[in-house]
This record gives structure tokens, sequence and C-alpha cells, in this order.
């Protein structure tokens, strides 16, 4: 498998940037820069990078430090241009995507936020004095997918078989999916399938990236996108407007999205979403997924982790398979809280 990294340059992300922190990531290394996933900003606090293996603290000439004294400061001042800088001074015209805890800034980077919770009714409705970023660099890793086509794609019918991706966050889920709806719609041709028409439904323009309309990640050459809409709404309108050959989407879990999904196999649309998820029990816990795969919507499972860097392929099962599994973790699980509960020691054989 050979992979090819599509890293965004810098000048993407610093117009969103205070000036001292976009001037320090223009000049940072390209080696450095490639190797970031994350960069942490908290007001009155060294600004941190983060990648697969280790983190750093950012100086004012964008060389990695480990000492907090000579990083980069990030200041309230900071804090305040950035939600700024990121919202384009619309902060208040943003506010239910405020409260949902991120903002999607262009090229599909997510930038999660936290601060002072405006609470009505019981419900987050905002955010105030947000003083906490984490933006999560998007990238384009060609080849991300190549392990898992070969699983779901069933070859005498050369039909795209309904995958479920799940993995915890950070290990690529996103990644996966965007190389393989850019395979599927260039046509993998190593799998004997002509391009297929591929419907993206983006609701938080992580997966294509789109600005004004237009994809700036590549996500093939027959994909539409529905950008910025809610799951389940855009399901049904690419199920009913595109005609497609398959519909992806990043996230599934709410009990509206069960619906669109169902309503795509019925349609015999594959599907292609991801799913957070811990392992397997954790899964089937969860009664949004728990359904899909009851209800055989899904044919193929796909667990991902991070054992050699975002991404890694863990294992592919069958749907069907994963209830058997998981009845055997939750009767070991069983087990090991009897065993927690009543040690050896307080056992008693009742004759």
């Amino acid at each position: 498998m050979t992979l090819s990294i599509v890293v965004p340059p810098p000048a993407e992300l610093v117009p969103f940037l205070p000036p001292p922190i976009g001037k320090a990531i223009a000049a940072m290394q390209r080696d450095i820069w490639q190797s970031v996933e994350e960069i942490r900003l908290r007001a009155g606090r060294p600004v941190l990078m983060v990648s697969h293996l280790k983190q750093a603290f950012l100086d004012p000439d964008g060389n990695p430090t480990a000492t907090a004294g000579a990083a980069l400061q990030f200041s309230a001042r900071d804090a305040a241009l950035l939600m700024d800088l990121a919202t384009e001074s619309s902060a208040y015209a943003l506010q239910e995507q405020l409260a949902s805890g991120y903002l999607t800034l262009p090229g599909g980077h997510r930038l999660g936020i936290a601060g002072r919770a405006v609470i009505d009714r019981d419900r987050l409705s905002g955010l105030r004095n947000v003083s906490y970023f984490c933006l999560r660099l998007a990238r384009e890793v060609h080849g991300a997918a190549d392990r898992i086509l070969p699983a779901v794609i069933d070859r005498p019918s050369s039909r795209v078989l309904s995958t479920l991706l799940v993995s915890p966050p950070r290990c690529g889920k996103t990644t996966v999916l965007r190389d393989a709806i850019r395979q599927l719609s260039s046509g993998a041709g190593g799998l004997g399938l002509p391009p297929l028409q591929v419907a993206l439904v983006d609701e938080r323009s992580e997966v294509a990236g789109s600005r004004n309309g237009m994809p700036t990640r590549d996500v093939g050459p027959c994909t539409d996108v529905m950008d910025a809409c809610p799951k389940a709404l855009g399901m049904f309108v690419m199920l009913r407007a595109m005609s497609p050959d398959v519909l992806a989407t990043d996230e599934i879990g709410r009990p509206d999205d069960v619906a669109a999904i169902e309503e795509a196999a019925r349609s015999g649309v594959a599907v292609l979403a991801t799913a957070h998820a811990w392992g397997v029990e954790d899964l089937v816990s969860r009664p949004a997924t728990l359904r899909l795969l009851a209800g055989g919507h899904f044919r193929r499972v796909a667990f991902l982790d991070r054992s050699h860097g975002p991404g890694t392929l863990a294992r592919v099962c069958d749907a069907q398979e994963i209830f058997a599994v998981a009845g055997v973790q939750r009767q070991r699980s069983l087990q090991r809280r009897l065993f927690a509960a009543h040690p050896p020691a307080e056992r008693r054989v009742v004759p």
C-alpha cells in the first residue's frame, strides 16, 4: 500500500489565526508541519502542537520546544481575535454551531472551542468568553482506503457493500472515508469497478472541505456534495435528487440517521458511513447502530485504530459476526465484574 499525504499549506490557516501564531506556523519547517495533527490554544498558556507520537510547545520562530517558558504564549486578547477571525465577525449568526462546540474552517479543519456555557432550559444555547481551542488539521491521504476497499466490494456483482467505519476519536475515520469516496468516484479499476456516482452528505464540511459550494479536498470526479446540511435531511434529499450508487456521510448515531439509511437500503443504494465507538460492545450498546446492524443495513464493519498511525485498519468483520463477538465480550465483562465484587477469598461453596 502506497500512501500519498496531501498536507494543507500553512497559508490555508494563517488568515484565521492571530498574527504571532500565524507567523510561527508559516515559518515552521515542512517536515514538522507535516507531522502536526492538532494545535491546542489555551488563554494564558503556551501554544501546544500534537502529533501522532509526541507533543511539543511552539516557539515564536516556528520551532518545537519542550520548555513552556520559551514557547509562544496565547493571550485572552488572542482568543478574542481568533473567535472574530474564525467566525468572520459573525459569531452571533453562528451561535447554533458554536453551541455544538466547534467551527469548521475552510478546508475542513475543525476548530473545537470551550468557554463559559450559556444554558437555556437545560440546553446549551451558546458560549461566551471562549478561551480554549483545539484546531484539528484536515489532510488528504491518498491510499488510506486501499486495505478496506477489497473487503467492501462484492467482486461477482461488482457492487459496493454497505460499510460502517468505526473507531474512537482521532483514529482517521474521516480521512479513510474521504479516500474511499475518491477511489469509488474515480473508478477502482484494480477491483473491477467503473466510476460510481457518489452522493456525499457533509454536515460539518470536514470531508470535502467545501468553500462557496466547491470542494477543496479531492473527493473524486463523480461525487455530488450536500454541504452543511443535517445528515438525515441531506441523505433523504440526495437519494431523491441525485440517484447515487453510493451514499456517504460522516459520524452517524442519531435516531433520524437510522430512517435515512433504512431508506437507502430500500432503494438499493450502498452506504458508507462512520461512527464513534471504542469497540464491538460499545458499538452495539448504541441504539442507532444496533438497529442498523440488526436490520442488516450494513454488511461490513471496519474497525480502525492508531497502532501504526491514524487510519490503521485493525480488522473488517461481517456485520452479523458483530453480535457473536459482542455476546462473548459482554459475558467476559460480567465475569470480570463478578470477580471484582467477590474476590476468591470471599467466595463460598454452597452445598
